[in-house]
């Protein structure tokens, strides 16, 4: 289908008027606009910059207090905070060691979950969907999103966690030999053997994160496909593309930055969730890497868990983890910007 997308560029290049510049010129803005623009646009430009700097100062009041209220359980436990798996700060042995792996690990999971189930829906509803159910399909993944962090924690609790063992119970028998998907402590093939061992499982809590998560995504990635310009579209039909055929050649290029500033958006929510993994996980503190047993809360658990009874050098030290995902979270968005800006940038150069 790569061939089809080239020769709908060289048709392009051929029309009348040059269809290329044309395509190459979108989204550029010429100076001259700004060099003639009146007090209102002028005003407008002001706002916004305002908007951007108050964001900005607003995120580095955040970190400055988190840093400062830190900083005593900082200055205390030095390098080894990031780690320490124990969590007893007023002995002295702490760290976040294992909540953050089982942060990563939970979001992991999600995103891997959330992904394909956002962008396959978002395919659907934007070129497969008849119009008549499509504005049912995108209220139903609106109302999803708006669906409080504790429903989705109480339906991961007292139902997905018993539907769910038997699946858990299957990959860790047939891809037990994958360190994610191994068991410690009971054997897979033993119809006798404990279940316990499979509640409270990362893997539970990533599938409760991805069903939060994938709404998000959903709705980012179609905003993105619906924009595909009809002219590509249509040329792609024309050149003799079938459905598939144009959603690959035309659909998928034109969303590809749309699609990771979702699955990022989507990332930074998984990262920071707290209700949905306090209700599944029990708090261990042991770094545990396979997904499928009995695993470890997130950083934002630890937080909402510990806060009602920490003393003051425990309050620094949730304060110091609470900085650590801070810092986690604006890593991720950076990267994902700095990934998008470069998939437009491809992407305006191809054109």
């Amino acid at each position: 289908m790569s061939s089809v997308r080239d020769r709908l560029r060289a048709t392009l290049s051929r029309a009348p008027g040059g269809g290329t510049a044309v395509a190459s010129g979108v989204g550029e803005v010429p100076r001259r606009l700004y060099a003639d623009s009146g007090p209102a646009d002028r005003l407008f430009r002001g706002g916004l910059r305002a908007g951007g700097a108050a964001v900005l100062a607003i995120m580095s009041l955040v970190g400055g207090f988190l840093l400062y209220r830190a900083w005593q359980a900082l200055r205390s436990a030095g390098a080894s905070f990031l780690t320490t798996a124990a969590w007893e700060p007023d002995t002295g042995n702490f760290g976040i060691a294992a909540v953050l792996t089982g942060t990563v690990l939970i979001a992991s999971v999600a995103v891997c979950i959330a992904v394909p189930l956002a962008i396959g829906t978002a395919l659907y509803i934007v070129e497969y969907a008849p119009p008549r159910i499509r504005r049912t399909l995108v209220s139903l993944v609106d109302l999803m999103a708006a669906v409080p962090s504790v429903v989705y924690g109480l339906w991961g609790l007292f139902f997905l966690q018993g539907k769910v063992i038997g699946l858990a119970r299957w990959l860790s028998t047939y891809f037990g030999w994958l360190p994610p998907f191994k068991v410690d402590g009971a054997d897979p093939r033993d119809p006798l053997a404990t279940e316990t061992v499979y509640t409270a499982s990362t893997f539970i809590a990533g599938i409760v994160v991805a069903m939060m998560v994938a709404p998000i995504i959903c709705s980012v990635v179609r905003e993105v496909f619906s924009q595909t310009p009809v002219g590509e579209r249509e040329g792609a039909y024309a050149l003799g593309a079938t459905r598939w055929g144009m959603v690959r050649s035309v659909v998928l290029p034109f969303g590809k930055g749309g699609m990771i500033g979702g699955t990022m958006l989507g990332l930074g929510r998984a990262l920071g969730e707290t209700i949905g993994v306090y209700l599944v996980i029990s708090p261990v503190f042991v770094i545990q890497p396979h997904i499928l047993q009995s695993g470890t809360s997130s950083v934002s658990s630890l937080i909402a868990l510990r806060y009602g009874e920490a003393s003051k050098f425990g309050m620094s030290a949730l304060m110091a983890a609470g900085l650590a995902l801070f810092l986690m979270t604006l890593v991720v968005n950076f990267v994902a910007s700095s990934i998008v800006a470069r998939s437009r940038s491809g992407a305006t150069s191809d054109s």
